[in-house]
This record gives C-alpha cells, structure tokens and sequence, in this order.
C-alpha cells in the first residue's frame, strides 16, 4: 500500500489565495482524515524559508507535523519569481533553490519539486535550444548538491511551463542524466501534455497511448507522483484542469499499474487539488477515492 499525502498549496492560492487555509488546521484535518502525510507549499501564509527563518522556527514546525501523526512527503519550492530560461545568470535562481534545500534538510523532506518557470510563450523572446541547455545546466547543479543533502530533485512537467512535449520532456531528463534528478508524474498534467498536447508551441506533439504510453516511455525517470483526475481542460486557459477523482476521464486501472512499474524510489502518492474551486470541501471524497485506487493498485 502506498503513503497518501495532499498538496498544501490547494489550500493557500488561487481560489484561497485571500482566505488560505491555516497550516496547523490543514494538518489537523489532513490528520483527522487518515492522512499519511502533507506535500509543503512553501508559499505564501503556509512555512517557508522566510516565515520560518531560524533552526528553532524549522524544528517547531517538524514536531508539529509529527505530533499529528504526519509526515513531509516533497516540497514545492518559490522558485517562482526567479528567471531560468532568459538569462545567462543563474546565479540568483540556485540561490534561491539553495535556500528551500536547507529548508528541505532541517524540516526533514525528502525531496524538492522545481518547474521551468517560464511559460511556453517564452520561446518567443529565447531560442529553444539555448533555453534548454541553461534549464539542464541549472538542475545538473541542482541535483548535486541536493545529493549532497540527501534530498531528491523533481522536475514537474505541465501545459503552462515551456518544454510541455514528450520529446522534451524525455530529452532534458536523459541530458540531466543523474540518478537524484527525475521527473514528477502528476496524471493530469500527463494526460494534457501526452493526449491533448496543450499550449505546445509549433506542431502538436502527442502520443497515440496518452499518460499511459508517456508513463511507459519514462519508466526509470519518474521519482515523484501526484494523483488527480482529468477532464480534459485548461484551468483559466493556462494549466491543467485538477480534476476531483470520477470527475474526469482518466483510467487509473490502465494508469496506476504503469506506474506501479515505473521504479519510482519511494512509497508516496500525492493527491494535488491545485486551483480547484473547493478544494478544502472534497479533500475527503478524494482521500476516499484515492483510499479506494490504493486497494486495487497500491
């Protein structure tokens, strides 16, 4: 059986983002609900690098997620703000990703999610090739020194970030070519990417097997999952829909074995809510949909 974390971010930005959820409610409910575990946004009102600045502050915030009986299952880093594809420097951005890392290591989290920053439109202002060796150059450095930690660096793939084809996809975890560097499968961006090929720039690009064919294709590159369904749309025309389990169309008993066979090196699967509406509403129908995937293919 697999550990179910959720993703606090669900809670603290987009339709939350001027009433998020308070953290110590979050993990008591998360708790309360049978939880294993909760995905850190570190953002906003929820512990950060910033809020939590001191040792003490980290290690008053770990306890507290241990008295609840839950544990860190990754954390989504603020990367947000800094720029990757279109600059020559990346000297601020790897400060920055060094700051959640330490963050990472005193809170206990194994490992850290980064994404490409720039949207897909950003290949209208920088060469592809020259975006993706400056995206490769970065997480090479990233994924040794967060080695050097003990944490594991995931990169999370999706319609609105540049590089959303397969083929992309593939080619930078391949070039990376480190075994604490892998990708982060969330269905529903997979589903997006590999079947409906979403904002890709240039000819679409998708895959006659969709998420399950792509899951296939990255067997061995895959160290992180975030489960939630699909129903084949664009959040505000911009990423992917997160979809409350049976409110989508993905077939997660063609998928999950898949990905059952894919090597990830851990035991988590972690449901992402991320812009859904009501998000705090349905966290347990879908603890209780994905209570039930994990009977069948946990």
């Amino acid at each position: 059986m697999k550990k179910i974390s959720i993703g606090s971010w669900a809670y603290s930005i987009g339709p939350y983002a001027n009433n998020p959820i308070p953290w110590e409610e979050i993990i008591v409910k998360l708790s309360e609900l049978g939880f294993d575990g909760v995905e850190l946004g570190g953002f906003g009102i929820h512990p950060n690098p910033y809020n939590h600045p001191t040792r003490e502050d980290r290690e008053r915030c770990k306890q507290q997620v241990a008295d609840v009986g839950l544990e860190f299952s990754a954390l989504a880093a603020d990367l947000w703000a800094q720029h990757l594809l279109d600059t020559e420097d990346n000297t601020a951005y790897l400060n920055e990703f060094r700051k959640n890392l330490d963050f990472c290591v005193d809170l206990g989290i194994p490992g850290i999610r980064v994404d490409s920053v720039q949207p897909p439109t950003i290949f209208e202002q920088v060469d592809p090739e020259v975006a993706r060796k400056r995206a490769v150059t970065t997480w090479k450095q990233c994924a040794r020194e967060a080695a050097d930690k003990g944490v594991y660096v995931t990169w999370e793939f999706e319609p609105g970030f540049a590089f959303n084809k397969p083929s992309d996809i593939l080619r930078i975890v391949d070039e990376v070519n480190d075994d604490n560097f892998g990708v982060e499968f969330d269905t529903c961006h997979a589903h997006m990417v590999a079947a409906v090929g979403a904002r890709q720039p240039g000819k679409k690009e998708t895959l006659p097997g969709g998420a399950v064919e792509f899951a296939r294709k990255l067997r061995g590159k895959i160290n992180h999952i975030h489960l939630i369904d699909s129903d084949g749309t664009l959040h505000d025309d911009e990423t992917s829909t997160h979809a409350p389990f049976g409110d989508g169309i993905l077939d997660f008993a063609a998928l999950l074995p898949e990905l059952n066979a894919a090597g990830v090196p851990h035991n988590w699967w972690t449901i992402d809510l991320c812009f859904w509406p009501d998000a705090w509403a349905v966290t347990a129908r879908c603890k209780a949909g994905v209570d039930e995937l994990n009977r069948k293919y946990g």
